[in-house]
């Protein structure tokens, strides 16, 4: 085929009007061909890279013969001659990345699933993985991939979740400006207290910041009318734990960490192992804190738990945290915000009669909390 072809049918599309092309399943078939095309670059530059067709130029490498001719960052081709040696070895991935059911980096995931330790596996499992990439969103594509290597590799995952912990590292030093320049690196256990935090402490200057805009301005305000911007926010949120580690009574007793430890039956049959906010860890990642943690039990059986009462206006106590680590984000299909900044709706809406339990309860961010209880929803945007 002469790829003029192809070039042909690129002048076409960027000389018609983007509306054209601009409705939903305009977009996913754009997306699923530019999948392809991907594919298609990737086993040509598979073929080039084994061919030595950067020899004759000089280049030590395919990576840098692309990285210079090609005018790509140095990593970025080093990735691309990657995924195109490690598609050799998968073929299932090869298949569905060509017809687009896959996307480039579902098969990045998997090619970097591919040791010496978990070929063999990854070989046998290869097409239950693939299927599970043609339905779920990217994130969730990423915990089977890390679970289905915590049981290909015991040690492997364990030894993964070590080196993370090595490569802790905070760099803070002051400029000639005197402005102070800094770097955070911290594994997901550490990163997830520090971060947790963090999030807690900004989200109340962020309370504060809408109320003193509503007082001053008499309206709802924008993000644009707030005193400070996310950055700066989370800059003074920075500094104000440092304010109160600072104030903290010497000897004075040290909050623990609190580990959610979520059992139902699936999961008593399989394995599941993951921070609040989705993270996977190994086991043996969680050792070094169970010293000082706190363990939290979470059973999801109607008549085994304490619910507040059903017929209650709002979700509170063990119900609502029932629910946050059940559902982990915000439950619309086309939304990520985690729990803990979410609201615990009525499935059934409680003036139609719903009760307030875990089993009628579900998270939604303010933003789609809002959409779901206009009069009527969008159907477009319902969850």
């Amino acid at each position: 085929m002469d790829l003029s072809v192809l070039e042909e049918a690129i002048d076409q599309l960027h000389g018609s009007d983007p509306l054209a092309w601009s409705d939903p399943e305009s977009i996913e078939t754009l997306y699923r061909q530019l999948g392809r095309l991907e594919s298609v670059v990737s086993e040509a530059t598979a073929a080039f890279d084994a061919a030595g067709n950067w020899v004759p130029d000089g280049a030590r490498s395919a990576a840098a013969w692309l990285a210079t001719r090609c005018r790509l960052p140095r990593g970025r081709a080093k990735a691309l001659v990657r995924r195109g040696r490690v598609l050799r070895h998968l073929p299932c991935s090869r298949g569905a990345f060509a017809d687009g059911t896959m996307g480039a980096a579902q098969v990045d995931v998997l090619g970097a699933a591919r040791t010496a330790e978990t070929a063999e596996a990854l070989a046998r499992d290869e097409a239950m993985l693939v299927a599970q990439a043609a339905v779920l969103r990217f994130e969730d594509f990423v915990k089977v991939v890390e679970y289905w290597k915590q049981m290909a590799d015991p040690d492997g995952a364990e030894g993964e979740d070590a080196e993370r912990r090595r490569r802790r590292d905070v760099y803070l030093d002051r400029s000639f400006e005197g402005m102070w320049l800094g770097k955070i690196t911290l594994d997901p256990v550490s990163g997830a207290i520090v971060g947790g935090e963090l999030a807690r402490i900004e989200q109340i200057l962020f309370e504060a910041d809408w109320a003193e805009a509503t007082d001053r301005m008499g309206r709802e305000p924008t993000g644009g009318d707030l005193a400070r911007s996310p950055g700066q926010r989370r800059a003074d949120a920075l500094v104000e734990m440092a304010t109160r580690s600072r104030a903290a009574p010497e000897g004075a007793r040290r909050p623990g960490p609190l580990f959610s430890v979520l059992i139902d039956y699936p999961t008593l049959r399989g394995r599941v192992c993951e921070l609040a906010d989705g993270t996977v860890v190994s086991p043996g990642a969680l050792l070094p804190w169970l010293t000082e943690a706190y363990l939290e039990r979470v059973v999801f059986a109607p008549e085994r738990r304490t619910e507040v009462s059903a017929t209650a206006r709002l979700f509170s106590g063990a119900t609502r945290r029932a629910i946050e680590l059940r559902d982990r984000q915000c439950t619309h299909r086309y939304c990520d915000v985690a729990a803990a900044s979410c609201q615990a709706d009525h499935i059934i809406p409680f003036s139609e009669g719903g009760p307030t339990t875990e089993e009628n309860g579900q998270m939604h961010c303010g933003f789609h909390n809002r959409l779901r209880n206009q009069r009527p929803p969008p159907d477009r945007l319902a969850g």
